[in-house]
């Protein structure tokens, strides 16, 4: 059996975990919202209309916040349209994604499902059809606590607390000739510096996210992120990066090393940030916002069947299997191990639309395969990344070259008395067996070692077979000799939980 060694020292960190990095996203596409966390009438929902057994699913993954409402939906979205009596609403055509927009779930709505699920809002504005008037109106409705025309009118909609809403994206993807009014760097620059800057006379307190490049494939990466930090590196506060990856030629060795490209890409923005640092004199850092990252291809085709203007079509509904959620896995790693400056990011999305939670119509509600690496990384990767040394054997695949076998990384809690290992094996023949050496840390004690793991790579959850891939603890992480020696099964996710000996 192969081997690979970790090596932890308690002195030696990479950053702090902002819980915002466990973050996902519902947009009003498909059936996130209508028929996903939104459906009155449903044997489980509340009086607002939400699905109780997709909130459950939800408050477990314990979500710290939720991106909103795009997504390419925002940069058409005339917020007014979505607020005040639901009857009175609108309907529009909606030019993203070639459907109607109902607008029966607005800001307030999704305000109460946020507060509902134990979530909180970050909030996106539209800088493609409108711009700062627009944004600073939504803004001083979300949170000026009253006695102007836009609070006084939240108000008059029932909500006389303010929302309170901290973080707000400036538009989204603008890059994209796909985007509803997709603009250049330099008209996207200007005018996200002039919004930031109104919107931050309206409420000093919120933290903003300027658009970076859609995709590191961009023609204009990484052009595009120096350009627009050129104009508003001293009024916002994170740069967005987004990117899915796919397994279009079925070649499952390099599919799971597309996390060493996202790894790539979060380095090259780091780069570029404080390029535009240097170049400024600022002693101002910008952080990272991954606000959508995921697997996404597995519906392309049936997308293109949609029927123009439907109403929550059966839309980006991707069916997960096992080697996707390896690549998750592998990609919350990789956010791990950069939390030193991404501060926020978001699985895109969280029901129904590219998204671990599934639902039938007036039904059943199921986790998928992605459901479960997304769990383990919130509830247990919350404190200090570690900064290891892996020793692990490598391979090459198609694009990439020397690929670990091994992808992990460590988390200790912020009281010190437990340790968490996050560990991929990626070898698709053989077990691994993992030496984890803790320097400094005291004596632990194994609590649990789940793995998630299955014969069929292609293997899904379903309706009618929603447990066909799960985890089980049934790994065998054991202490010897004051290292934690384990085997990690081929082609498995591992979380290995360790616990301070009192």
């Amino acid at each position: 059996m192969s081997k690979a060694k970790m090596i932890l020292n308690k002195d030696y960190v990479i950053g702090e975990v902002d819980k915002r990095i466990y973050g996902s996203f519902i947009e009003h596409l498909g059936r996130a919202v209508y028929g996903g966390i939104y459906e009155p009438g449903h044997p489980t929902a509340d009086k607002y209309g939400f699905r109780q057994d997709v909130a459950a699913m939800i408050k477990e993954l314990q979500v710290p916040i939720v991106r909103y409402p795009g997504g390419n939906f925002v940069s058409g979205y005339n917020w007014e349209d979505g607020v005040g009596p639901v009857d009175k609403r609108p309907k529009r055509t909606e030019l993203a994604w070639m459907t109607t927009e109902t607008n029966e779930v607005g800001t307030n709505e999704f305000f109460t499902w946020a507060k509902e699920v134990g979530t909180e809002v970050m909030m996106a504005v539209n800088l493609g059809t409108r711009g700062a008037d627009a944004a600073r109106n939504l803004l001083e409705y979300c949170n000026h606590s009253g006695g102007t025309y836009w609070s006084d009118l939240r108000k008059a909609h029932g909500y006389a607390q303010p929302h309170n809403i901290k973080t707000w994206c400036l538009g989204n993807e603008m890059d994209g000739p796909w985007q509803i009014c997709a603009k250049t760097a330099d008209e996207y620059g200007r005018l996200a510096c002039e919004t930031a800057k109104v919107m931050k006379w309206v409420d000093p307190t919120i933290e903003l996210v300027a658009c970076g490049s859609s995709n590191s494939a961009m023609p204009t990466f990484a052009q595009w992120e120096a350009t627009v930090l050129e104009h508003t590196y001293e009024h916002v506060d994170y740069v967005s990066l987004h990117t899915y990856y796919g397994n279009r030629d079925n070649d499952t060795a390099n599919f799971l090393a597309r996390s060493m490209d996202m790894d790539a890409f979060i380095k090259s923005v780091i780069a570029t940030c404080d390029y535009v640092k240097a170049k400024k004199r600022s002693k101002k850092k910008i952080n990272l916002s991954f606000d959508e990252w995921n697997v996404w291809f597995h519906s392309n085709d049936a997308d293109k069947k949609i029927e123009r203007w439907s109403v929550a079509p059966h839309q980006l509904e991707d069916e997960y299997n096992f080697e996707d959620a390896l690549l998750v896995g592998s990609m919350l790693i990789t956010l791990l191990k950069n939390a030193d400056r991404v501060k926020m990011a978001c699985l895109a999305q969280l029901v129904n639309v590219i998204a671990p939670i599934m639902t039938e119509n007036n039904g059943a509600a199921w986790k998928q395969t992605i459901y479960y690496p997304y769990l383990h990384a919130s509830v247990f990767g919350r404190g200090t990344v570690l900064n290891p040394i892996v020793k692990s054997p490598l391979h090459d695949t198609k694009d990439f070259t020397d690929v670990p076998y091994i992808d992990a990384t460590a988390v200790i809690s912020d009281d010190k008395s437990e340790i968490t290992v996050f560990a991929v094996n990626r070898n698709m023949e053989e077990n691994i067996t993992l030496d984890v050496e803790l320097n400094g840390f005291g004596q632990f004690e194994v609590v649990e070692h789940i793995v998630l793991e299955h014969s069929d790579v292609k293997a899904v959850n379903t309706k009618s077979n929603p447990n066909n891939v799960v985890p089980d603890a049934n790994g065998n992480a054991a202490i010897e000799d004051g290292n934690v020696k384990a085997d990690l099964k081929k082609l498995s996710w591992n979380v290995i939980r360790l616990r301070k000996v009192k």
